[in-house]
């Protein structure tokens, strides 16, 4: 019990803690993960490759960047690299149904 109270103490106080901004504003950027996760039931037509690169790029730049800060805010990390992830198996089955399964006809 006296651990669980430190640790609960500790994030607390961490710098990028509730008290702070370092920790809502990545907490509500869950937020556009969660609405990534959500299309993944959507027909790949409906999926936009601009969008789900520039998920991708700023997720694993934001990720990176999140390693190099001071204080680490893994939080951001966190979202940064799921934000990633999910734009590029956005872009993975985008690129599937496009070129692999649904094909358009080249005229030669």
């Amino acid at each position: 019990m006296v651990m669980n109270l430190k640790l609960l103490h500790g994030l607390w106080n961490h710098p990028a803690g509730p008290k702070t901004i370092h920790f809502w504003a990545p907490t509500f950027k869950w937020t556009l993960t969660a609405a990534n996760i959500s299309n993944f039931s959507t027909p790949p037509d409906d999926v936009s490759y601009p969008q789900q690169t520039a998920f991708a790029i700023a997720g694993f730049i934001g990720a990176r960047y999140c390693t190099v800060i001071t204080p680490k805010n893994w939080n951001l990390f966190s979202n940064n690299f799921a934000l990633g992830c999910t734009g590029v198996y956005q872009l993975v089955r985008k690129a599937g149904h496009d070129y692999l399964i649904n094909p358009v006809a080249k005229d030669y």
